[in-house]
């Protein structure tokens, strides 16, 4: 494994989406431009949290290492004139208004962008897994003239996988707020 020389290291190990990245957020906004930040994470959706989180704030994602069951994620803080603007994708959906859709049969295809082990415990009935990480390669799973609802825990992954589908030329994609920590809806699961 290289060595990367971090200027400061957070450690998220045991937090689930979306405090990794809020405590990020949080912590390089204190680093000087340049700067590598070690973020120390337990939680398996972290790797895609932070590479699209990077990828849309204009910070330098370096890489991500293992150890045992630690990811260890390395970013360099962007320059002013790289920064980006944080976007939230602007079209949004409650659970309620989803679940809604749901109950009066409507044609509308639920994805959800958590990890398998997420997916498998407790999902909405007839959801497709595609975790956000593995996204933009499987985009072809999914028919971009669909009303795609996309799911997470917090909303987090959700906007960050909208904006990548709106990217690729999805104009029917809503995020689904605030997601499946707030969901009262029916579940399933492999148990």
């Amino acid at each position: 494994m290289p060595t990367i020389k971090a200027d400061q290291t957070l450690d998220c190990k045991g937090l689930a989406c979306p405090m990794p990245i809020v405590k990020t957020k949080k912590a390089i906004d204190q680093l000087e431009a340049g700067k590598v930040i070690e973020v120390l994470a337990t939680d398996k959706g972290s790797l895609a949290d932070i590479q699209g989180w990077a990828k849309n704030t204009g910070h330098q994602y370096l890489g991500t290492y293992t150890e045992g069951e630690v990811l260890k994620h390395y970013l360099r803080k962007a320059k002013s004139s790289e920064a980006k603007e944080e976007t939230k994708f602007p079209h949004t959906l409650t659970n309620e208004e989803l679940q809604k859709k749901l109950e009066d049969n409507e044609k509308v295809t639920v994805l959800d962008v958590r990890e398998p082990a997420e997916y498998a415990f407790n999902r909405i009935p007839g959801a497709i897994s595609i975790p956000l990480g593995e996204l933009e390669e499987r985009i072809q799973e999914l028919n971009e003239e669909q009303d795609i609802h996309v799911v997470c825990r917090t909303g987090a992954r959700s906007d960050l996988a909208c904006q990548l589908l709106a990217d690729k030329g999805f104009k029917n994609v809503r995020n689904v707020i605030p997601g499946m920590s707030g969901w009262t809806g029916p579940t399933e699961s492999n148990q």
